[in-house]
């Protein structure tokens, strides 16, 4: 059954492909006008923000209380972002990679949906912090709008209710299932006239309150778990403004740090909000916007945002689609080898 679903997943991605062609094709001929040696480091970049993803993830386990290998965690961040792409499912599918990935090597998957959740609340803290930094930069230009202000709006409220549940997590149990039970009754009040029946089952919200209070129980032993994983969060936003830089002078066309800065902060922004997945199509458009109201000519803008969403999309989907494909193949144990972070850095 695991290779049958791990086969229909990479046929899933190739479909995938095939109707992106255009765009795909699109994106290698502008890559080809390009200086090789900025596309050459922006990939170098790239790499390097992949390779701090897996960091990142790997700190939010430790902190948690589970030892992992970073090339293995590499592998399931990237898979779970290739599986998000072709299967998406407000970001399910990638739980699912994790928690697989969990039972098969005897971790518990309390700790590691709570791991995902941290992930997720972290890159929401970490973009809305840079956003206000674009933001300035926009309202210093006077060309601040309403949809930037709120989609980072929108990211400040998944910000804060994800930080008070796990806030309600650490600190009451009942009060945790009290505030899922009052969500789960009040989406089901909204989709029962649509759907004719519950959407959310009020059982599973009070069994993933038991669930996120165990996971979350080993933070309040230590203070400064926050602290590596912040910053593994802010190194990947600079490395992204490295990303976006390099594609400038890959094509000869001269920039300022608030430029990067405020361009980056919307793409990333609306990457999250976006109703596609991995922001396919959306993100491009409003990049490309974002960067012509910044001064940056329309010709100019649409092939640098189409040479950075190639390193930022494409290169960790292709990635992911190669190590979910190592992952389906993969038996037996991973041998936990890492020392603690703290120790690490």
């Amino acid at each position: 059954m695991r290779k049958f679903l791990v086969a229909v997943a990479l046929m899933m991605g190739v479909l995938f492909m095939l109707t992106r062609f255009a765009e795909l094709n699109n994106v290698i001929e502008v890559l080809q006008r390009g200086s090789l040696i900025y596309l050459g480091l922006a990939l170098l970049v790239e790499a390097a923000w992949i390779y701090n993803l897996g960091t990142f993830y790997q700190s939010i386990y430790t902190v948690l209380g589970m030892q992992i290998q970073r090339l293995h965690v590499i592998r399931l961040v990237t898979a779970g972002y290739f599986l998000s792409v072709v299967a998406p499912s407000a970001g399910l599918s990638s739980i699912a990679v994790y928690l697989d990935d969990a039972r098969r090597y005897g971790r518990s998957t309390a700790k590691v949906t709570v791991a995902t959740i941290l992930y997720i609340w972290f890159e929401y803290v970490g973009t809305f912090s840079i956003s206000l930094l674009g933001m300035a930069e926009l309202a210093y230009r006077r060309d601040l709008h309403w949809s930037e202000v709120t989609a980072s709006l929108v990211l400040l409220g998944g910000a804060l209710g994800i930080g008070m549940m796990l806030y309600l997590g650490m600190r009451s149990a009942s009060a945790l299932e009290k505030m899922l039970l009052f969500l789960t009754r009040l989406v089901n009040a909204v989709a029962r006239p649509i759907i004719h029946r519950d959407y959310l089952q009020e059982a599973r919200a009070s069994a993933f309150s038991i669930e996120l209070t165990e996971g979350v129980a080993v933070l309040r032993a230590n203070p400064r778990w926050i602290s590596w994983p912040l910053l593994f969060t802010f190194i990947n936003k600079t490395l992204l403004v490295c990303v976006l830089a390099c594609c400038f002078y890959a094509f000869g066309v001269p920039v300022n740090l608030g430029t990067l800065i405020a361009g980056q902060s919307i793409a990333h922004v609306f990457l999250i909000v976006s109703p596609t997945p991995g922001g396919i199509g959306f993100v491009e458009g409003v990049l490309a916007l974002a960067l012509v109201s910044l001064g940056v000519a329309l010709g100019d803008a649409t092939v640098i945002t189409l040479a950075y969403r190639a390193f930022t999309f494409w290169v960790p989907f292709f990635f992911g689609m190669v190590m979910f494909r190592s992952l389906g193949a993969k038996k037996g144990p991973v041998k936990p080898a890492q020392p603690p972070v703290g120790e690490q850095f």
